[in-house]
């Protein structure tokens, strides 16, 4: 990848490349996702440690949440057609809704299986097993996290960024269950295994209520950031010959980003003239933001149009 492929702020300017960037990172989350399933599967049915259960479940969900995320970037890349001209790019955050609710219910029953053993108490057994298996989860996660930022600070893909907040978790999680299994096996406080189990399905929960908010943002049609729609602004009217710009609404599908906006210019000038004050304002506005659709309309200074205003 060249240096004219990136710009000013590293991310890939070239469709093509970061459309292929996006789905190698998905595909390799998918992969490390199913291998560790089958690993811990194994190590779960060899210690019966609530602990390793609670990480099995972990990255049942991991599997899911990646396979849905891989078809949602490649649907999501399918350019406009009669019926969706607006593009795909949606289907990330309906495949989200989806994965929030079933990444909930995960939650749940790990938490009636904790709270069982809890009254229930049972003594795990090959803990040696369990904690290999936990340090081999460490090493393929981490590998698979500093690949995913990678990505995302070449893309800024928000289905690549939310994948990767939830395995740098398990990170974390995955070290909470290397300390149960110690702590049982070398101190013989069983009860640490469904303690940790139970912070484990907390943690599972809150991921499920961040991909909640993050997925009903997009398809609310959330605008950008205060400070994002000010630079938009900012470029607007840096043209000489834009006097104000009003009505400026954006939203992000997908990959893609819209920016909508009015310009207001000497009612006296040709409408071919504004017509090319507006191109060469999207043209500014293309260079910062080369992933968005941009439409501009223009106005005669003054017109009072009785314009919506928000804080």
């Amino acid at each position: 990848m060249t240096r004219a492929d990136r710009d000013r702020d590293g991310l890939v300017t070239d469709p093509v490349k970061a459309a292929r960037l996006k789905q190698l990172a998905a595909g390799a989350a998918v992969a490390v996702a199913v291998g560790l399933v089958a690993v811990k599967g194994v190590a779960w049915s060899h210690t019966g440690s609530v602990a390793m259960l609670s990480s099995l479940v972990d990255s049942c969900i991991d599997a899911v949440i990646s396979l849905a995320n891989l078809w949602a970037i490649r649907y999501a890349l399918v350019p406009p057609d009669r019926e969706h001209r607006f593009g795909h790019g949606k289907a990330e955050a309906v495949a989200g809704l989806g994965q929030a609710a079933f990444i909930a219910g995960s939650a749940v029953f790990l938490l009636f299986e904790s709270a069982n053993r809890l009254l229930h108490p049972a003594t795990v057994e090959n803990s040696e097993t369990g904690i290999a298996v936990m340090v081999f989860a460490i090493a393929v996660t981490l590998g698979l996290v500093l690949f995913q930022r990678y990505v995302v600070q070449r893309t800024d893909s928000v289905a690549i960024t939310a994948d990767s907040l939830h395995y740098r978790g398990d990170l974390l999680m995955n070290l909470g269950v290397i300390a149960a299994l110690v702590l049982a096996m070398e101190l013989g406080w069983h009860i640490a295994d469904p303690i940790v189990a139970i912070g484990v399905a907390v943690y599972i929960l809150y991921s499920a209520w961040t991909i909640l908010r993050r997925s009903l943002d997009f398809v609310m049609d959330r605008e950008f950031p205060r400070q994002t729609r000010r630079e938009i602004m900012d470029i607007a009217l840096a043209h000489a010959e834009v006097l104000a710009v009003h009505d400026l609404r954006t939203r992000s599908s997908g990959i893609r980003a819209f920016i909508q906006l009015h310009l207001e210019m000497d009612g006296e000038m040709s409408l071919y003239r504004a017509h090319q004050i507006a191109d060469e304002v999207e043209v500014e506005i293309y260079a910062r933001f080369p992933e968005a659709e941009v439409m501009i309309h223009q106005d005669p200074a003054g017109l009072d149009e009785g314009h919506r205003t928000f804080a």
